[in-house]
């Protein structure tokens, strides 16, 4: 199959491992893919942190349980990534651990209180949501699946955020402002989370093409927009000034682009950023400091599998 037929065919859940894919389609696909698998991985990382800031045993169970949702999600799409036989999960895995791997801005920025956790479990896990919604009809079948799974459980992630929120909004004076300065701080982040803008996104354009993506990165972040400042303002808090939205002939909102600081942007998303080689560093320490393990399992699997052959 060329990539004419591809584009010609390109579907919701139309191709799988079945199929004979052009080499342009499978890279692309695992690069989409591992993206995002990275993402969830270094994503629960964040949440991690705040199980150690959460005020109450309950919301540190919930929290625990995100963090051992957001690993399954990766394990998931590292495997659905794996069905078009470019890398292997060990290789994306790798990727990571040196810092080659990549995975989505905001979760390049350490944290360090609980009145992060909403800006995360509500906010950019509400943008997460308004994205993957739209990859249940991506055209790689086992990447559509996985997302049937991956989206009910993040509909948990979004109200576990939102809670927090409401609960952080109810407190004392001092609680509110405190939560108002943590959001003017994440609110350009949570803005850019969808990607650069369609005229400087190099891969856009081609996902669309091949059912890879369905929607662009401005009407996901548009859409996002028109959802989630009403939920913003129903809590209390204001949208900063500044990158200033405005309102489109439609009657929705959009951002002034041009108001993000989209060189910090560029400098995350090659790994460059302060904030990456710390957490790039964190998960690569983590992953060594358990290697034993891998290579003790690996050992007696193959130490079985011998012992089994003689016995056959």
């Amino acid at each position: 199959m060329d990539i004419e037929e591809v584009t010609e065919r390109a579907g919701p859940r139309q191709f799988g491992p079945g199929d004979d894919m052009p080499e342009e389609y499978r890279t692309a696909a695992t690069r989409m893919i591992q993206f995002h698998a990275n993402s969830e991985v270094m994503g629960g990382y964040l949440d991690k942190e705040f199980t150690r800031h959460a005020p109450s045993l309950d919301r540190k169970l919930a929290n625990t349980a995100k963090v051992q949702d957001e690993v399954g999600h990766a394990q998931l799409l590292y495997r659905a990534a794996e069905t078009l036989g470019v890398k292997t999960r060990e290789e994306m895995l790798e990727e990571l651990r040196v810092g080659k791997g990549k995975f989505l801005n905001c979760f390049h920025y350490p944290v360090d209180s609980w009145y992060e956790a909403p800006m995360i479990d509500f906010f950019v896990d509400g943008g997460a949501m308004r994205r993957q919604a739209t990859l249940k009809n991506t055209s790689w079948t086992p990447y559509a699946h996985a997302m049937d799974k991956v989206c009910f459980e993040e509909g948990f992630h979004v109200k576990h955020g939102e809670s927090i929120l409401r609960e952080l909004m109810r407190g004392s004076k001092a609680t509110r402002e405190r939560t108002q300065e943590t959001f003017d701080e994440w609110w350009p982040r949570i803005l850019q989370f969808f990607g650069p803008t369609n005229d400087e996104s190099t891969h856009d354009d081609f996902a669309q093409q091949v059912g890879l993506k369905t929607v662009s990165n401005d009407e996901l972040r548009n859409s996002f927009l028109n959802m989630y400042v009403p939920k913003a303002e129903k809590y209390g808090l204001e949208i900063p000034d500044h990158p200033r939205l405005f309102e489109r002939e439609d009657g929705t909102m959009a951002v002034r682009e041009d108001d993000l600081d989209w060189d910090e942007f560029w400098t995350i998303s090659k790994n460059e950023y302060e904030g990456s080689h710390e957490q790039i560093g964190s998960r690569r320490r983590r992953q060594d400091a358990v290697d034993w393990a891998r290579q003790s399992l690996d050992s007696w699997e193959s130490g079985a599998g011998a012992a089994a052959g003689a016995a056959d």
